[in-house]
């Protein structure tokens, strides 16, 4: 009998360590600011945050709360005739490792397809082409 339990205690274990796409976040503040001549701080851009899960817009220099993704995310922003964009590169964290090592690859798939086991960069600075006025 204790054999028994100790099978269930590390499948158990086992399976709520390959759950971290359930107690991790699929969502992730940003924190946006646009820039001209590499240090002068533009307020009042209009910035357009999108990846596969949607498009989020906040104003400069503010943080807004985005859906995670697998792929990259484009960062666009305008005032006037200014201009600025970059792409944020997505990296795994560590909820999609643990349920790669525990939960095999159902739990990392889980966390590919919502988003829970990648992160973008905290916060943004995107360079402004144009008068920034």
């Amino acid at each position: 009998m204790r054999q028994s339990n100790s099978v269930i205690g590390v499948l158990t274990s086992c399976f709520l360590a390959s759950c971290a796409s359930v107690t991790g976040s699929q969502n992730q503040a940003i924190t946006v600011m646009a820039i001209c001549e590499s240090s002068k701080v533009v307020k009042g851009a209009f910035c357009t945050l999108t990846n596969a899960k949607g498009q989020w817009f906040a104003e400069s220099p503010s943080s807004v709360l985005v859906q995670k993704a697998f792929g990259d995310m484009e960062v666009s922003c305008k005032l006037g005739d200014s201009y600025g964009k970059l792409v944020l590169s997505s990296s795994s964290n560590a909820n999609i490792w643990g349920n790669l090592l525990y939960g095999g690859p159902i739990g990392a798939a889980i966390d590919s397809g919502t988003g829970a086991g990648f992160n973008y960069p905290p916060t943004v600075t995107v360079n402004m082409s144009g008068s920034c006025k």
